[in-house]
């Protein structure tokens, strides 16, 4: 789905996170970054890919990694989710799209029959530098820490 491979530059890009707090690319330069997208706020498997990360935050900061969550649910939606399930990163309200259509994975989408236009449940990992240095878009939800931090 997504037109970016390894190598490329991450996206710039700046969105307000669930507490109204602008977070921009540039505020993570010289840090790693793990970037997910997801569907929907406290569905399943959303859930379940949101605290598989949160349950190997420490694995992920003693890696020298940052994470962040991104999908199109409102600021407090995205709130309610973080509150409820404990995570220690931020959720980006990305309403507008902006974020999601940057990095290429707003389209069209089947469930059950019907086909609409979604998030693809894609995750990034971002160098230092800005670069891409894994895209990963088959994700398994209740396994994902380990196909970020194994690559």
């Amino acid at each position: 789905m997504t037109h970016l491979k390894v190598g490329d530059k991450a996206p710039d890009f700046s969105a307000l996170d669930e507490q109204g707090n602008t977070i921009s690319l540039s505020d993570y330069k010289g840090k790693k970054l793990v970037v997910f997208f997801y569907p929907k706020a406290s569905t399943p498997g959303c859930t379940a890919e949101a605290c598989n990360l949160n349950d190997n935050y420490e694995r992920f900061k003693a890696q020298g990694y940052e994470i962040l969550g991104v999908s199109a649910d409102s600021a407090k939606r995205q709130s309610n989710f973080k509150t409820k399930y404990g995570f220690q990163y931020p959720l980006l309200a990305d309403e507008d799209h902006a974020v999601i259509k940057a990095f290429g994975v707003w389209g069209p989408k089947k469930f059950m029959g019907k086909e609409y236009d979604g998030i693809h449940r894609t995750t990034f990992v971002i160098d230092e530098n800005g670069i891409l240095t894994d895209v990963i878009t088959k994700v398994k939800t209740k396994a994902h820490a380990e196909q970020i931090l194994e690559a």
